[in-house]
């Protein structure tokens, strides 16, 4: 078993290991596997030193849910911290119920979300997760998906993080103060809006998507600043952009979950060619980099599969030569305020 370096989540007493286990892929969304290999993956991680693992009540419907608990229930509770979400209630389908608009296939089949960030639905969707989980702590509770990624309407946003602040985040809060919960933040895919929400109330984390790579550094301008203020701990997730950053860039390749434009084709076909020179995998550079921002307190690369966990670690141990963060900047691929080892 390796032991992997931990980091302080915010102000609190939790520590992190620096490399998690995120639970999307084993929602089954964008891929099927079978229950047995989403445990034996939870396990692999565990087995590899992974000692912090995030899922949420989206990923599959609660199909992540069960199981991460299914696998994370035979370990000793204390010598690991797990995160979940909130913001959607799953209930079971009524017959002749139509199906909401954003609807997913492959999720836990007879099961409907209904987004609710009300004092009443956090607490309720906090509820559905212990029961699904089979576990009775959760460490870290995130406002999930309140970005305009996600809901791709102005107005519709502005109600929503009303909402949160007005109601749902006192449940949060409340849970916190009592000690039921460790940790609270939100998790999205905008640095705006994180940033948006760390000037809105007392958040102890934030669980980032994509948007702190070895590709785009945007957060640097205001989010990660405002972190480092605020004693704001960054949960880094994505950190291969959902694909474009794990190797052998080909037109085609995924970024934010769809086909990548040619400009970020072309750009990260540049960084990997430097990475080539230095003869590092793209994929090691990338999940190494987000790590050396003092606000990062875990990478959490998800996994379809034990080799993918194996891989995953594999690349967080490679060496790297400071030269090559240097190259990097000098043919202005990356920020140069981005903290690199150099």
């Amino acid at each position: 078993m390796t032991t992997l370096e931990r980091r302080k989540v915010g102000k609190t007493q939790l520590t992190v290991t620096e490399m998690g286990l995120g639970g999307a892929p084993m929602g089954g969304f964008r891929a099927t596997i079978s229950d047995a290999e989403a445990v034996g993956l939870t396990d692999a991680a565990y087995q590899a030193g992974v000692r912090y693992f995030d899922t949420s009540p989206f990923y599959g419907y609660g199909r992540s849910e069960l199981r991460m608990g299914a696998a994370l229930r035979e370990k000793p509770r204390q010598s690991y911290v797990l995160s979940t979400k909130v913001g959607r209630v799953m209930h079971a389908r009524k017959p002749g119920e139509a199906l909401p608009q954003e609807f997913r296939e492959n999720g836990l089949p007879g099961f409907v979300p209904q987004f609710d960030y009300t004092y009443d639905g956090v607490m309720r969707s906090l509820e559905q997760s212990h029961l699904r989980l089979g576990l009775d702590r959760i460490d870290i509770a995130l406002v999930h998906d309140v970005d305009f990624w996600t809901i791709k309407d102005r107005k519709i946003l502005d109600e929503r993080f009303k909402t949160v602040m007005e109601s749902g985040f006192r449940a949060l809060d409340e849970l916190r103060k009592a000690g039921v919960i460790s940790a609270i933040g939100v998790g999205i895919n905008e640095a705006d809006t994180s940033t948006r929400f760390i000037r809105a109330g007392d958040f102890d984390c934030m669980l980032l998507a994509g948007r702190y790579t070895l590709l785009e550094q945007g957060a640097l301008e205001e989010f990660l600043p405002e972190c480092q203020r605020r004693g704001v701990s960054v949960i880094l997730g994505g950190p291969y952009n959902s694909g474009i950053l794990t190797g052998n860039v080909k037109p085609g390749a995924t970024h934010d979950y769809a086909a990548a434009p040619a400009s970020l084709i072309d750009k990260a076909q540049r960084i990997e060619a430097v990475c080539a020179r230095h003869k590092v995998p793209l994929a090691a550079a990338a999940m190494q980099f987000p790590l050396f921002h003092p606000s990062v307190c875990s990478v959490i690369p998800g996994a379809l599969s034990v080799a993918e966990v194996t891989q995953n670690q594999a690349h967080l141990g490679v060496k790297i030569p400071a030269d090559l963060w240097s190259e990097l900047k000098r043919e202005k691929l990356l920020d140069p305020a981005a903290p690199t080892p150099n």
